[in-house]
């Protein structure tokens, strides 16, 4: 009711002057946050443009993501206004102001519920298994004695980071193929487990411990070499065992990195793998599978009309919730531990 109210505020052509006001206020936002970027951009050049001789090295370094960052990361943001205009082919800011019309379509979609709820479901369950995996990974590798051990181990769990994820799809899926699959012969039986939807969430979830486990740990462990030996010692002189070392010296050590990469991850809830989801999908388990990257996907592409004013709303509004989610996140680790992102 209340999205239909500010829709036909926004979008009641009885205003005589009407379409004059309509382009000003579609292309209110992007001036808004163009103006924006480039006073704090012109304030960051003066502020520095001291020590830019001192320091060119750097920032010729610096040029490169900075590009890679502005082009793909903040230029998009330019196109979310087609979520409030009805877009055509040939005019990239859309040709008709719409207001909340398509907000209005996708949150009347059931299908657009049943993703939103897949997503939720599968980041939370993914959160749960996947983000302590690599921190208990991290202190076991960090407690092996024999170098030549632990770089074997620490190799073996790297290599799968650097597969492709249709490789690791294609590998799932004979290992669990129904008749010739390995699982399937052991356990006597012919389960089609890639179409099955009550298995689709596990297979996802357990993949992805296998294939990120390791890497992800890096960062554990260079957070746990930059412990001092110190405190270690100390633990011992106090009669500390192996167990209490790492509950009262590692772990408060690595607290803060853990504390950031899980306000990350929450962060990053609404933002599963899109590739090895549409990978993974099959008409059988879209009960399950449809998440809101691959709606947004079948709402601009997959039925051939290219609804992409509908695909960017669905999509801005996913955005918004992980934005919010993120700040969220940030502000309750700052108040119950002390760290946060910013």
């Amino acid at each position: 009711m209340i999205l239909h109210t500010l829709n036909t505020v926004i979008t009641d052509g009885s205003n005589p002057n009407f379409g004059a006001v309509e382009v000003d206020l579609s292309l209110l936002p992007v001036a808004v946050i163009t103006l924006m970027a480039f006073l704090v951009a012109s304030l960051q050049l003066i502020k520095r443009s001291l020590n830019f001789r001192k320091y060119w090295q750097l920032y010729i370094m610096l040029a490169v993501p900075l590009a890679y960052f502005l082009l793909f990361r903040y230029g998009p943001m330019f196109g979310a206004v087609l979520a409030f205009r009805w877009y055509r082919p040939g005019y990239p800011l859309g040709v008709e102001w719409r207001g909340l019309e398509y907000f209005e379509i996708f949150m009347r979609d059931p299908q657009y519920w049943r993703a939103f709820i897949n997503s939720i479901s599968l980041s939370l369950l993914g959160l749960v298994i996947n983000f302590p995996g690599p921190i208990i990974f991290a202190i076991l590798l960090n407690e092996i004695r024999k170098k030549k051990f632990k770089k074997l181990v620490q190799t073996i769990s790297y290599m799968p980071r650097f597969m492709s994820t249709v490789v690791v799809v294609s590998f799932l899926s004979t290992l669990l193929m129904p008749i010739t699959g390995i699982v399937n012969k052991m356990m006597g039986t012919q389960i089609h487990f890639m179409e099955q939807p009550e298995y689709f969430r596990w297979l996802y979830v357990f993949s992805d411990s296998w294939q990120f486990m390791g890497f992800t740990a890096i960062i554990y462990l260079a957070a746990i070499s930059g412990i001092s030996p110190d405190l270690y010692e100390a633990a011992q002189i106090d009669g500390a065992n192996r167990w209490k070392q790492i509950w009262n010296v590692t772990f408060p050590g690595i607290l803060p990195t853990v504390m950031v990469m899980l306000i990350l991850n929450v962060g990053r809830l609404l933002s599963l793998g899109f590739e090895k989801i549409l990978l993974m999908q099959r008409p059988r388990n879209m009960v399950a599978s449809d998440i809101l990257d691959t709606y947004v996907f079948r709402m601009a592409f997959g039925d051939g009309t290219g609804n992409y004013s509908l695909a960017t709303a669905a999509g801005l509004f996913g955005a918004v919730i992980s934005l919010i989610l993120v700040l969220s996140s940030n502000y309750l680790s700052k108040k119950a531990t002390g760290e946060s992102v910013y």
